[in-house]
């Protein structure tokens, strides 16, 4: 590979579509591969600890200790995805991460909450490559039991995402969203 030429886990994170033919797609199998072959020990850990340990091997960086994930845990790439401080993640979650997914610091995540960050083109011809953009979960955030995050989304500091809510667009900070498509709801004030 050429210095100019950049790689595609690197295209990948900087989002856009990547040909289900180009050449480099067998390296984006091989790590599918990997996770999948991870996952299956992740998913039958015993303790908080072997989580993270598990998870953290999946992810290729060291997951600090002050964060929770309880398993089931899913992940169909797992190497794009950064998680901060203080993070709580609950059962049967769902990270499509090819994109890119950043979880920042103190955020909650209820359980069967879905972050994907892949898409595929309309026209049918080109059905199979992958369209994706990344999501940010800014600090302090909630998202409530069953959210669906759809690719390109960032949900602002201190916002809530209500159960069930599909959210496909940004979520200022400091707002409580709802509902398919997700819509604001109303303003967080925060005590003096």
């Amino acid at each position: 590979m050429s210095e100019n030429k950049i790689g595609i886990f690197e295209r990948m994170l900087s989002g856009g579509v990547i040909a289900n033919d180009d050449p480099e797609m067998k390296k984006v199998w091989s790590q599918i591969a990997r996770t999948i072959k991870l996952s299956a020990a992740l998913n039958v850990s015993t303790d908080i600890n072997q989580i993270k340990g598990r998870l953290s091997e999946i992810i290729k960086n060291k997951i600090d200790a002050s964060t929770i994930i309880f398993v089931p845990f899913y992940t169909n790439f797992g190497q794009h995805i950064k998680l901060g401080r203080e993070v709580f993640i609950n059962h049967d979650c769902s990270f499509l991460d090819m994109g890119g997914i950043t979880i920042e610091d103190n955020v909650q995540i209820g359980p069967k909450v879905s972050l994907i960050t892949e898409n595929h083109p309309l026209d049918p011809s080109k059905r199979k490559d992958l369209d994706l953009a990344s999501i940010v979960i800014k600090k302090n955030a909630w998202l409530g039991a069953g959210v669906t995050i759809l690719p390109g989304v960032t949900v602002g500091e201190n916002a809530v995402v209500a159960a069930g809510a599909v959210v496909n667009k940004d979520v200022p900070p400091n707002t409580v969203v709802a509902g398919v498509p997700a819509t604001f709801i109303k303003k967080i004030s925060h005590p003096a």
